[in-house]
């Protein structure tokens, strides 16, 4: 295991409220190419704070890497929603950009 991805792993206990953490082990977990680690903790992050935006453009980035469509528009989909609701406009530029290379 890495040190950073130990040390994240520490924080989600520490922090167990805090979305960036959690989003940051996701990131972690990518960026070792573990990613189907990498797409369930994205889906956590998801579960656990919903209106966490980047999430979701994170999430379905890795699903379609995986060659798994229906989940990256999934991803997708919800966050279009969530970046709506919250007022996000980039995000919601960059979802809607991304879900229609799908």
């Amino acid at each position: 295991m890495s040190k950073r991805l130990e040390m994240l792993e520490m924080m989600t206990s520490k922090k167990p409220d805090d979305p960036f953490v959690w989003y940051a082990r996701a990131m972690e977990l990518r960026s070792l190419d573990r990613k189907d680690e990498a797409l369930a903790a994205f889906g956590e992050v998801a579960t656990k704070f919903p209106t966490y935006v980047p999430t979701y453009l994170m999430g379905a980035q890795v699903a379609a890497e995986l060659g798994r469509a229906d989940e990256a528009r999934a991803f997708a989909e919800r966050g279009i929603e969530k970046a709506r609701a919250g007022g996000d406009g980039h995000a919601l530029s960059e979802l809607t950009s991304f879900l229609a290379t799908i």
